[in-house]
C-alpha cells in the first residue's frame, strides 16, 4: 500500500514536470485576413479559427499536457494548409478555391475534424451556416469568357462554335515529360484511355475529362471499385471554360493533366496511390519538392471511403452504397447501333440554358482523323476531315450537382444520343454520303428528323473542334 502511494506521488510529480515542457503556440494578430461578409466571417470565426487561424484559442482542457502536445501539432499542421489570418494576401481566384476546398471538407464531414467536434461541440457546423458559405460563393453565376473571334450573338444555337481560339503553341514530347520530384513518372498513353465521366467545374470556371486506362475502366465496368485494382490509372485533364457564339459553353485553353496510379504496395505511404499533375502545354511538373504530395492525399481525404478517388464513374455496375458510381449516365439500351462510352472522347460542351451537357465521341477510324489534325497543325479552332467508316456519336446527359464537390456538376439521364456515319468517299461538302440518326426520350427511341434538321445536325458535329491536348 506504501508502494502504491509512492507510485502516485512520484506520478504526480512527473505530471507536474511535464507540464513544463510547452512548446509555444504563436498567438499573433492577423496580416491578411480574408475579404468577406459579415455572415461569412462569423461561420469561418465560429468555426474554423481555433485550429486554422494565427489566434490561439485553446480551451482550459487543451491547456493539460500532453493534450497540449497533440493540439499544437495539429494547429501547427493546419495553419500550414490553410490560414485564414493570411489567406487574403493570396490572388482573388487562390482565396476562392481555398474556400471551395474548405466548404467541401465539411459538407464531406472531413472538417472540422470529427474527434475535434467530440470535445468542442461548439465549432459544429450547422446546415445553415453552410448554407451561408455555399451562398457565398455562388459557383453557377460567374460567366466563362468569350473568344475575341466569336459573335455575342447567342441565338444560333446550331451553328458549329468557333473554341479553342488559334495559337501557335509548341507541343510537347510525351515521351521525354520529367517526373515529379518524388519520381512519380508521367504516362504519354493517357490521351487513349477510356472517359470515365466529365465534370463540369463552375467554382474555377473548368471543364474536366476524367481517363481511365484498361485496368481502370474494367474495374469500374465490374463494380471493383472499393479499393480500385491495382494498376489502375486515371488522368484528370482540364481546359478552360469558353462560351461560343453558339451560346454553348466549350473546352478552350488547356490547363493541365493529373495522373493518379494505384499500387497499394508501391504507394502504401501515400494512401495506395501515385499522384502527378503536369501544367501547361509544356507540361511542368506541378511539385516543387518531393512533400508535394501531401496536398494530393489532403484533399483527397473526404473520400477515403471511395478509396481517395472523388470520381462516380460512368457504370452499370449496381454498389450497395449511394453515390459509388454514375449508374444514369451509363444507361444507353443494347439496341442502340453504337456503343459510344466504349469509344474515345473528342470534345465536350455545356448548354447553359436547359443545364445539360454533351460529349462527342469517335470510333477508331474517326479518332485516327483527330490524331492526325492534332501533329498536323497548331490551329486549335480546326475541326478533322473524316474518312469513309468514320462515325462520330453525341450523347447528351441532363446534369446533376457533383454529390463529392461543391461546385461541380456530373451527366445524369441520358437526353440523347446522335450518330454521323460518313459514307464512301469521306467528308464532304455536300454531306450526300453522311448519315444521321437520332435517339431520345424515353428509352432512347430512335426518332424520325427530317432531312433539313438532319443536315443542320450534321453540320454541327462534323464542326465541333477537338479539345486542345499537349
Amino acid at each position: 500500500m506504501k508502494m502504491f502511494g509512492k507510485l502516485i506521488v512520484v506520478g504526480c510529480v512527473v505530471f507536474g514536470l511535464i507540464q513544463l515542457i510547452r512548446p509555444s503556440i504563436p498567438d499573433t494578430s492577423p496580416t491578411a485576413e480574408l475579404q468577406a461578409p459579415p455572415e461569412v466571417r462569423q461561420v469561418l470565426q465560429k468555426d474554423c479559427y481555433s485550429c486554422h487561424s494565427d489566434q490561439r484559442r485553446l480551451s482550459w482542457f487543451d491547456q493539460i499536457v500532453p493534450a497540449y502536445w497533440l493540439v499544437r501539432h495539429d494547429v501547427l499542421t493546419a495553419r500550414k494548409h490553410l490560414n485564414f489570418s493570411t489567406l487574403g494576401s493570396k490572388p482573388a481566384a487562390a482565396q476562392r478555391a481555398t474556400l471551395y476546398e474548405a466548404v467541401n471538407m465539411i459538407q464531406l464531414g472531413a472538417m472540422p475534424l470529427p474527434q475535434f467536434v467530440a470535445l468542442h461541440p461548439d465549432a459544429k457546423v450547422t446546415p445553415e451556416e453552410l448554407s451561408t458559405l455555399k451562398a457565398y460563393l455562388s459557383p453557377w453565376t460567374s460567366v466563362p469568357a468569350q473568344p475575341a473571334s466569336s459573335s455575342s450573338n447567342n441565338s444560333t444555337m446550331q451553328i458549329a462554335p468557333a473554341t479553342n481560339p488559334a495559337q501557335a503553341v509548341p507541343r510537347a514530347s510525351l515521351v521525354s515529360v520529367a517526373p515529379e520530384p518524388d519520381g512519380f513518372p508521367f504516362d504519354p498513353s493517357f490521351e487513349k484511355w477510356t472517359l470515365i465521366s466529365t465534370t463540369d467545374r463552375g467554382d474555377n470556371s473548368s471543364f474536366r475529362f476524367i481517363l481511365g486506362n484498361d485496368i481502370a475502366a474494367r474495374s469500374a465496368q465490374t463494380g471493383a471499385i472499393s479499393p480500385w485494382s491495382d494498376g489502375a490509372r486515371f488522368a484528370k485533364i482540364a481546359w478552360q471554360q469558353e462560351i461560343g457564339s453558339d451560346g454553348l459553353v466549350h473546352p478552350g485553353k488547356f490547363i493541365q493533366v493529373e495522373l493518379m496510379s494505384k499500387s497499394a504496395q508501391r504507394y502504401k505511404s501515400t494512401e495506395g496511390w501515385g499522384w502527378g499533375r503536369w501544367r501547361g502545354l509544356n507540361l511542368k511538373p506541378y511539385g516543387a519538392d518531393e512533400h508535394f504530395v501531401n496536398e494530393c492525399t489532403g484533399c483527397h481525404q473526404p473520400v477515403r471511403g471511395d478509396d481517395y478517388v472523388y470520381t462516380l464513374p460512368m457504370t452499370n455496375a449496381k454498389m450497395n452504397r449511394d453515390n459509388v458510381v454514375n449508374n444514369a449516365a451509363a444507361a444507353l439500351p443494347s439496341g442502340l447501333p453504337y456503343q459510344p462510352l466504349a469509344w474515345s472522347p473528342i470534345t465536350m460542351y455545356v448548354d447553359p440554358r436547359d443545364r445539360t451537357t454533351a460529349a462527342l465521341f469517335g470510333n477508331d477510324i474517326a479518332m485516327q482523323a483527330v490524331r492526325g489534325l492534332e501533329r498536323a497543325t497548331t490551329d486549335t479552332t480546326s475541326s478533322p476531315k473524316y474518312p469513309a467508316g468514320a462515325v462520330l456519336a453525341l450523347v447528351t446527359w441532363a446534369q446533376r450537382d457533383d454529390p463529392h464537390w461543391f461546385g461541380g456538376r456530373i451527366p445524369n439521364a441520358t437526353q440523347s444520343v446522335e450518330f454521323v456515319k460518313i459514307g464512301d468517299g469521306g467528308q464532304s461538302d455536300n454531306q450526300l454520303n453522311t448519315a444521321y440518326r437520332r435517339f431520345a426520350g424515353t428509352g432512347l427511341s430512335e426518332e424520325s428528323v427530317a432531312a433539313s434538321a438532319g443536315a443542320q445536325r450534321i453540320r454541327f458535329m462534323l464542326g465541333l473542334a477537338p479539345v486542345q491536348l499537349p
